[in-house]
């Protein structure tokens, strides 16, 4: 099975049980500050989670691009991925435990379906805490499944080694395991039931504890269901949501994985011509050796994202903070290992972009629609990297290693640790230079970086400092973060509201060639990405902003309503970001009498009336990347 038969399989298969088919949602979440991208595919649903009215009704299915950028160093290995893909199905009030669990057996190990043998599934329930109990409805649901295909299912004890005389099939496992959620500090939440597959069955029974047999690769985890009854108010303390929801997940490249029979997600098709292309840059083979294998998983992995994440409708570009930082690290990282591939053909990364797109511009036509922009950044970004990574070079030959070691050797060991570690971590910061290739260069010029303890006291060192680093990088994020959408209440629907004024502004001083490239919103400012080849003029950015101040002072409604995409189309609303709403959209108009000034589709928090914002003033008028203008502008 390929990943597209999968991907439409399971599409196929909750249309069939009524479920309404919505597409991706954007990677970069839509006024929520507490994260950098969508995560999983329930963020972009959480405001029905919550109570609100979805315009397809109860029940949803798609499948999700998701970007997840904790395990960054990790890729490489053989199953962390940044860029993944979850598809997931949704009940918003109306069926829960009984019919998820039945819907993902059948799913599972229907010849129609994916025909999974039963006997290599095993389940996980939650196994209760002191706020919640053990779920014994689930527990009772997954043994029904296990009866009607003659199967006994039987309860392991937590931590238990798993006893082959016994068929241990259903695993209470501890909150840290099946407890789902909130995303951020507060939200929705609830109790899960993982599904896991017997990966190599001709290895005999099970026989360490279920933690053990998922850490050595064993069973690996397939499909979540969550359900999700509560709402986290604040620490320890939990509400009933208005409606217990269903939200489930199954992750495509594990999926995949499994049907395909292969030993992790790097073998499948998924990243075939990915490879193919970087074999064909470098000369060299995937299976070569582990160090070629990890270096081709990197750069396939890292420019999938980068692509995905620049090539978004609300693309973000390389930069120094925030998303634009993640963007930047992922392409510096793939342009080094792409180097100690041997790769030499400038600029280079462009070339797996153009495979990306090929590869998934059916499913996710955006990449395709701006893949010219998405070269254009990849370029830009290598240029500027190769740049750098040529004046490091630089810095590092002349560099006196030796006779920094000589005296650490001659005067105080602890000199060694210190210098080094604070020039290791003086050209990462300033070169993007990691530790393994500022070892490398240590070894080229005569260091004998092969000495275990010298290694030691440099990595302890480096790790001291850039710890230090770190915390500082966390602090200026929480201020950055502070009073963000997540609990800024009304200020952050006036500052959305504002932006749909300054996007209509923009576009009746500049022209209609004017979109939104991105935004973020904080309870302090407004900030606006938006494509113009050229600076504003102070008389244009105070046109558009007397334009803002006119609109407010009029006082026009804001008004709501539910239409297809089609009808939303015919009466000219905007709507860069429309595919993530599926066939009905929501339309905000701003303005009243034949008077309008601002009608776009939105998912977003609104005032009820434009004289409810202030006075519009805006802060600064500057390139955010090549062919995109940044406006940041506050309300007083």
């Amino acid at each position: 099975m390929t990943s597209k038969e999968l991907r439409q399989k399971y599409l196929d298969f909750f249309k069939s049980k009524g479920h309404a088919i919505i597409p991706s949602a954007s990677l970069i979440p839509e006024n929520d500050p507490t994260v950098l991208f969508t995560t999983a595919g329930m963020h972009p649903l959480v405001p029905y989670l919550m109570g609100e009215k979805h315009p397809l009704g109860k029940r949803i299915a798609d499948c999700q691009k998701c970007i997840r950028t904790t395990d960054i160093e990790d890729v490489g290995d053989n199953r962390h991925l940044t860029f993944f893909e979850m598809l997931g199905n949704w009940s918003l009030g109306d069926y829960f435990k009984k019919e998820a669990i039945e819907w993902s057996w059948e799913f599972m190990t229907s010849k129609e379906w994916l025909g999974l043998d039963p006997k290599r599934i095993f389940v996980t329930v939650f196994m209760g805490n002191d706020d919640s109990p053990i779920d014994e409805e689930s527990i009772g649901h997954w043994k029904r499944m296990y009866e009607s295909v003659g199967m006994k299912a039987d309860v392991c004890d937590y931590n238990k080694p798993i006893a082959s005389n016994v068929d241990y099939r259903i695993f209470p496992l501890a909150t840290k395991d099946n407890w789902w959620g909130p995303a951020g500090e507060t939200g929705p939440c609830g109790p899960c039931s993982e599904m896991f597959y017997d990966v190599r069955p001709e290895a005999g029974p099970l026989e360490l504890t279920f933690d053990e047999e998922v850490d050595r690769g064993r069973i690996i985890e397939i499909w979540n269901d969550v359900f999700m009854e509560f709402n986290k108010t604040g620490p320890g303390k939990f509400e009933k949501l208005p409606a217990a929801n269903v939200d489930t997940g199954m992750g495509l490249e594990r999926t995949l994985t499994v049907l395909m029979g292969k030993a992790n997600v790097f073998e499948t098709e998924i990243f075939a011509n990915e490879f193919k292309r970087i074999s064909e840059l470098s000369g060299k083979q995937y299976g070569q050796s582990d160090e070629i294998n990890k270096a081709m998983r990197i750069v396939a992995d890292h420019l999938k994202a980068a692509t995905f994440i620049i090539g978004d409708d609300k693309g973000i570009t390389p930069s120094n903070v925030g998303a634009g930082y993640i963007v930047r690290r992922l392409i510096r990282r793939a342009v080094r290992y792409g180097k100690m591939l041997g790769i030499t053909e400038t600029p280079w990364t462009k070339e797996i972009a153009k495979v990306v797109a090929h590869d998934l511009g059916d499913i996710y036509p955006e990449i395709r629609k701006n893949i010219d922009y998405v070269i254009e950044q990849l370029n830009e970004e290598e240029a500027k990297f190769t740049k750098t990574l040529d004046k490091g070079l630089k810095v590092m030959q002349g560099i006196k290693w030796k006779e920094i070691k000589e005296l650490g050797d001659r005067e105080d060991p602890e000199i060694l640790n210190k210098a080094n570690a604070k020039i290791a971590f003086d050209l990462y910061q300033t070169y993007g230079f990691p530790l393994e290739m500022i070892e490398e260069e240590l070894f080229k010029v005569g260091m004998y970086i092969d000495d275990k303890e010298f290694k030691l006291q440099l990595e302890k060192g480096f790790k001291k400092e850039l710890e230090k680093h770190q915390e500082l990088s966390r602090t200026a994020s929480a201020g950055m973060f502070k009073g963000g959408l997540a609990d800024a209440g009304e200020q952050s629907r006036k500052y959305h509201t504002a932006t749909h004024l300054l996007l209509a502004a923009l576009r009746k001083v500049l022209g209609d060639h004017i979109y939104q490239k991105g935004s973020n919103i904080t309870a302090d400012r407004l900030r606006l990405d938006f494509n113009n080849p050229e600076k504003m003029t102070v008389e244009q950015i105070k046109q558009v902003e007397d334009l803002v101040n006119e609109a407010i002072k009029k006082d026009y409604p804001v008004i709501m309503e539910e239409l297809t995409l089609d009808e939303a189309k015919q009466k000219g609303a905007l709507g860069v970001f429309e595919s993530k709403y599926g066939e009905r959209v929501k339309v905000y108009t701003i303005g009243k009498d034949g008077d309008v000034f601002s009608m776009e589709i939105c998912g977003g928090p609104h005032v009820e009336h434009t004289g409810e914002l202030g006075v519009f003033k805006i802060q600064k008028e500057e390139s955010s990347s090549a062919g995109v203008r940044r406006i940041k502008a506050v309300l007083e």
